[in-house]
């Protein structure tokens, strides 16, 4: 459920007309409700309310610091994938403690950041990179904590760009081959093996492949056992798919009953990081119609609505040929034809929604991109030079922009004309 629904024609987020939003801060905006960011996280969250674990919410998914405020004052982490997305979640008053950091290619300054703000955990997905954290620590006279990430080849049944779990992706470390490496760990003064982690992928819509890679990592976790080594955490990742058009991904209730299930004879506490499932419908792009037009030259009319938000705003139709609903703020039902949806980049893969039935639309309306509240604007870029959008939540009847729109100024700073006159 979220908090996005129309009130006597008009789209409403919570208490507030969307339209009235846009009045104050101009389109394109990405828009969240709090409500919605709070349910979903608290649906998730208690599904484990009777077991030790903890919710890291994926940072990556959607960064702004006011939503990972929003997650942390409920209890829960962050999972980070670089050194900015660790500066992030402390600004956002997240507990180190309660964070755990992945990532294929961290450096040697980043290493030294997490060990720096003492948190909870490394995840580990090389061999290298295990020494060189060891190194840095040894130069800190500190210990890292660090679980490996293991790969269970599992086919999670996604999109190939956001399937994480398979032998052949660039993730983690072959299940068959991790053993050796956590002996190894276990040796290492600057080391202290703590847990072991799992992450197969994004957008899930079967709880059977979470459960065929936990079973793995089950007897693997045995064969650690039997070297002497006691895991005291399980980082079972996220991946829990949501609602964009006709999915039917399982409730996070369901998923939390199979995950116990499978886990009766295990003694840790147990890690999550679910992102997409907690912010995903809990976000809208909201964007206005620039011109509609018609191309007559080839075998059949085109039409088109061409909006102010780009591939540059949401990368994800482009990328992954993502679905998202996208509906009139004010309810339409008349003269409806196919339309592609599209933006102002100087690209032909700029798109929002391509064949669509809609109704007709005319320049100045506006339209909400539903479920775009996780890898919206994590994503987004300044190409074409064009400014990011503004960020907003609602909370009942109020609204806050939490991220300003970016000014043409901004987008040159840092930048200079070289003086070669000297040469």
């Amino acid at each position: 459920m979220n908090h996005f629904e129309y009130k006597n024609g008009t789209l409403f987020c919570e208490e507030i007309a969307v339209s009235e939003i846009a009045k104050e801060v101009g389109t394109p905006f990405y828009l969240y409700s709090k409500a919605t960011l709070v349910r979903h996280f608290e649906a998730f969250d208690s599904g484990f309310a009777d077991i030790d674990h903890l919710t890291c919410f994926a940072v990556k998914s959607c960064s702004n610091i006011g939503i990972l405020s929003l997650f942390a004052g409920l209890g829960g982490g962050a999972d980070i994938v670089s050194g900015g997305e660790l500066y992030r979640a402390l600004q956002a008053g997240v507990d180190p403690r309660r964070i755990i950091y992945s990532g294929v290619g961290k450096t040697e300054d980043e290493l030294r950041y997490g060990l720096k703000s003492g948190i909870l955990l490394f995840n580990i997905e090389s061999e290298q990179e295990l020494y060189r954290l060891n190194m840095v620590a040894a130069d800190m006279g500190l210990q890292a904590p660090v679980a490996f990430r293991v790969n269970p080849d599992v086919d999670p049944k996604t999109h190939a760009y956001i399937s994480t779990g398979l032998a052949k992706n660039k993730f983690g470390i072959p299940i068959s081959e991790a053993v050796d490496l956590y002996v190894q760990a276990a040796e290492m003064e600057n080391i202290a093996v703590k847990g072991v982690s799992c992450h197969i992928g994004s957008q899930l819509t079967l709880i059977s492949p979470f459960i065929e890679a936990l079973r793995k990592v089950k007897a693997f976790i045995q064969r650690l056992a039997d070297k002497g080594i006691i895991i005291e955490y399980i980082d079972l990742g996220g991946g829990v798919g949501i609602v964009y058009d006709d999915e039917k991904p399982p409730h996070p209730r369901e998923y939390a009953k199979d995950i116990k299930a499978e886990l009766t004879d295990l003694q840790a506490t147990l890690i999550f990081e679910p992102g997409r499932v907690i912010v995903g419908n809990a976000g809208i792009l909201v964007t206005e119609v620039q011109y509609t037009k018609t191309n007559r030259g080839g075998e059949k009319e085109k039409h088109f609505v061409v909006v102010d938000a780009g591939m540059n705003d949401l990368t994800r139709p482009s990328l992954y040929d993502a679905y998202h609903k996208i509906q009139p703020v004010e309810e339409k039902t008349k003269n409806r034809k196919t339309v592609d949806i599209v933006g102002p980049i100087c690209e032909t893969g700029d798109f929002i929604g391509k064949d669509r039935d809609f109704p007709e639309v005319e320049q100045g309306d506006l339209l909400a991109v539903m479920s775009a509240g996780a890898y919206g604007f994590t994503m987004a870029s300044n190409y074409n030079s064009r400014p990011r959008v503004a960020e907003v939540m609602v909370s009942g009847d109020k609204f806050a922009v939490i991220r300003e729109r970016e000014t043409v100024e901004s987008l040159i700073q840092g930048e200079m004309i070289p003086d070669f006159s000297g040469e």
